[in-house]
């Protein structure tokens, strides 16, 4: 069988761990972030000129955010994957 359209809300079919970088964008747009470490992610949304933090993330949540860079300042959050 074929893929499925790959819409928004649709599983992810291009998962890849995400390495947090300050000038880096990641490689492919993520429609979430996995958070497998708790902490802080710092990262900018595809619609944005601003970086926002998300603090206090817990472990094992999916942030469901479109983002083009997730910056290595700030972010203390671990074991991100990028659900693409």
């Amino acid at each position: 069988g074929g893929v499925a359209s790959d819409t928004v809300t649709a599983s992810s079919i291009n998962p890849y761990p995400i390495t947090p970088h300050d000038t880096d964008p990641l490689p492919v747009v993520p429609k979430a972030i996995y958070v497998g470490t708790g902490g802080d992610v710092v990262l900018r949304g595809i619609g944005s000129d601003e970086d926002v933090t998300f603090r206090n993330v817990p472990s094992g949540l999916d942030l469901m955010v479109r983002a083009s860079h997730v910056r290595a300042t700030g972010t203390t959050a671990g074991d991100l994957v990028a659900l693409a």
